[in-house]
């Protein structure tokens, strides 16, 4: 009989026993796991202290006894591993215990970014701490606006909280481009939490505020690994079997880098969904299935007060500093038919490779739909699909789950028109088109122009430029609409009439969600 240890539950670990199990009915399996809790909704952690997920059971998946019924599991909780002997093939435990394995999983996690006096959410007893400490408490201070960050916030929000979410960096939300950013911190603000950007908190006394939480990121928790001599670099290298350079060891989840489908390269991505298909995965490969771990995308998702704000892949400010020629595409659709009652909008940005049509990533955001069409972008990435192939899509149609023409749809429609010469312009290069002598022309209709407009922008609108093709002759025409589709007919006609001309991308729309640019 072989013996197969397991360091840390939750997600990839607690993946890889089950799955080891389901092939191996024979096989030892021990799991060891430094908290009093195996395998707990993680994720769900910051919902329980609104009350929006109620009992404190609910977190609670498994138990060891569950595990050893069920799955004929050791589950050792609040017992860490404190050395690997990798030419023995030994544990050593808290309990002073040493556990011979044949295979060994490593699945230790990350571990917070501590700020000195603050409170963390990572695991169950972090969460019961941090209940103990806002109890009867009036206001709180997040420390970080990422994603943990600002579901801690919205729920402390709804307790009855006052909030101040503080980020370092220029922008909540670091994976989103500034201009979808701007508008979850509008979100954040409109619902009475304070923002502030661009502010390093150096000593948490300075701040006026009863409770401080810091969700500034997490670290992958490697010291074990190169303790025992393995390789590591920001997290523990392995291939693309999972394995470790000690081929009786393997590393699993948050603690492990994995490859970017784009480049091929490196990162870290402490995701749950990565984590569990990893731990599937090695428990394949220890039982004689040969198969390998894809190269990741990044896919994620947050709720922030009724907004969805979803991601995948690359971010248009990553892809330009990795040196790529970039196509960026922005667009505000309803997320159903406009006529059935309840549709809202969707802000769908579309980064692509425009040397090679490749779509490098996509950023939603809306109170409906946004998770659908970044899982839809997800598959197409996946698949190899171009962003021109996202016209191609048959999405599911009704009036009141969608579009004849989709959102994604429509930016594969964008990309097309691009591709075969429509000429786009960004939000934050306006100001410079305007300086080189582009006349600057809004379609919208007159009350829209008086109601807020890109400044030195011309009113003319759409229906009547036929009729005024005078005042055009001799120009370079810049023109724009609300989101992009009446200054992409107003440049199709134009540009028929031999007018150089080009569409403020997404429209005066993603201009003001800017800030004005």
């Amino acid at each position: 009989m072989t013996t197969t240890v397991i360091i840390g539950g939750v997600a990839g670990g607690m993946s890889a026993a089950t799955r080891l199990r389901r092939r191996d009915e024979d096989m030892e399996i021990i799991v060891l796991e430094a908290s009093g809790h195996v395998s707990f909704a993680n994720c769900g952690l910051p919902y329980h202290l609104s009350g929006t997920i109620p009992g404190r059971e609910q977190l609670l998946l498994q138990t060891p006894e569950s595990l050893k019924s069920r799955f004929n599991l050791d589950v050792r909780v609040n017992t860490r591993a404190t050395a690997i002997n990798a030419e023995a093939q030994t544990v050593t435990t808290s309990t002073g215990e040493t556990i011979a394995y044949d295979n060994l999983i490593l699945s230790p996690g990350a571990a917070p970014i501590q700020v000195p006096g603050a409170l963390t959410l990572r695991n169950v007893e972090d969460l019961d701490a941090m209940k103990e400490a806002i109890e009867g408490k009036s206001s709180a201070t997040i420390i970080g606006g990422g994603f943990i960050g600002l579901e801690v916030a919205e729920n402390l929000h709804k307790r009855g909280m006052e909030v101040t979410v503080i980020e370092g960096g220029p922008q909540v939300m670091a994976p989103l481009d500034p201009e979808m950013a701007a508008i979850v911190a509008k979100r954040l603000e409109d619902n009475g939490v304070k923002v502030v950007t661009g502010a390093i908190v150096k000593d948490i006394s300075e701040l006026d505020s009863d409770v401080v939480i810091a969700a500034i990121g997490v670290r992958p928790a490697i010291e074990l690994a190169e303790s025992a001599g393995l390789e590591t670099n920001r997290g523990i290298v392995v291939d693309d079997m999972m394995r470790t350079p000690d081929p009786n060891i393997y590393a699993v989840g948050d603690a492990v880098e994995k490859r970017h489908a784009n480049d091929g390269e490196l990162t870290l991505v402490p995701l749950a969904q990565t984590a569990n298909r990893h731990g599937r995965l090695v428990a394949d490969v220890i039982t004689g299935r040969t198969t390998q771990a894809k190269q990741v995308l990044g896919t994620a998702v947050v709720g922030v007060f009724g907004l969805t704000v979803a991601t995948v892949g690359w971010a248009e400010k990553t892809a330009r500093a990795q040196g790529r020629n970039v196509r960026a595409i922005h667009l505000h659709p309803a997320n159903h038919a406009g006529y059935y009652p309840g549709a809202t909008t969707i802000h769908l940005k579309l980064v692509v490779d425009a040397d090679t049509d490749a779509i490098l990533g996509a950023q939603a955001i809306g109170e409906d739909g946004a998770d659908k069409r970044i899982d839809v972008i997800a598959t197409a990435m996946r698949g190899g699909l171009t962003a021109s192939d996202l016209a191609d899509l048959e999405l599911a149609y009704a009036p009141q789950f969608g579009s004849a023409k989709d959102p994604i749809n429509m930016a594969g429609f964008i990309n097309d028109n691009i591709v075969t010469g429509a000429k786009t312009v960004q939000y934050h290069e306006v100001a410079d088109y305007v300086a080189d002598g582009w006349k600057l022309v809004d379609v919208r209709t007159p009350a829209e122009h008086t109601a807020g407009t890109i400044d030195g922008a011309v009113n003319i609108p759409v229906d009547e430029i036929r009729d005024r093709l005078d005042e055009f002759t001799g120009e370079k025409v810049l023109v724009f609409c609300q989101v992009g589709m009446r200054g992409h007919t107003a440049a199709s006609l134009l540009r028929n009439k031999g007018v150089e001309v080009a569409n403020v991308d997404g429209g005066y729309l993603t201009w003001s969600l800017a800030g004005g640019a």
